[in-house]
């Protein structure tokens, strides 16, 4: 792996890569790499001989080894010309990328990929997530795609295929009388008393 440390987006305050971090103040952290390392290992010809997902990339991703990643072929959904919408809106040349092709049918597919990866390395055994939408059930993909157990808590008036793709992915589904941000308490709450990662996107 070629991370060097992560960084706080905030203050630029640096973490070691070594063990489990999460945010810095409310934060996001910042994976940080070796470049220059990157650039005399991976030679650019090679990348298109690699499986067509986000990992043909891997020196770039915070994965300790090829082995070790969660994946359900999440990557390289394609742009699509969309001529007759662009001309709708006065646009000569409009294309769209199409993260429907998504394992789980949205773009939350690579970022839960990624972090169920390092949740596995770390040896986290639950994680949790508040959604209203997509989020929910992409980790509830990924979780069952590593055998973690997944919680997720969502609002009650969130569309039904969402609340479907979480309970049928295995997820314990909570169903909450109130806002995203309710749910989103939830997690915290319960985080030191379930031992859960909270993965929220």
């Amino acid at each position: 792996m070629y991370v060097t440390h992560l960084e706080s987006a905030l203050d630029g305050t640096r973490y070691e890569a070594d063990r489990l971090q999460t945010t810095h103040r409310g934060r996001p952290l910042w994976v940080r790499y070796d470049l220059d390392a990157v650039g005399a290992q991976v030679d650019p010809g090679d990348l298109a001989d690699r499986p067509p997902t986000m990992w043909r990339y891997r020196e770039l991703l915070p994965a300790p080894t090829r082995d070790a990643v969660v994946s359900l072929g999440e990557g390289l959904s394609p742009i699509v010309p969309c001529p007759d919408l662009g001309a709708r809106f006065g646009l000569d040349d409009l294309w769209i990328k199409d993260e429907a092709q998504m394992p789980t049918g949205t773009f939350k597919s690579r970022g839960l990929s990624s972090a169920v990866t390092m949740a596995q390395h770390f040896g986290v055994e639950r994680v949790a997530i508040p959604t209203a939408g997509n989020a929910g059930g992409a980790l509830a993909a990924y979780a069952a795609r590593a055998g973690l157990d997944a919680y997720v808590f969502m609002p009650a008036d969130t569309p039904e295929v969402n609340q479907f793709e979480v309970a049928l992915s295995g997820a314990r589904t909570f169903l909450v009388n109130g806002l995203i941000t309710d749910c989103g308490a939830l997690v915290d709450a319960g985080a030191d008393a379930m031992d859960w990662l909270d993965v929220s996107t």
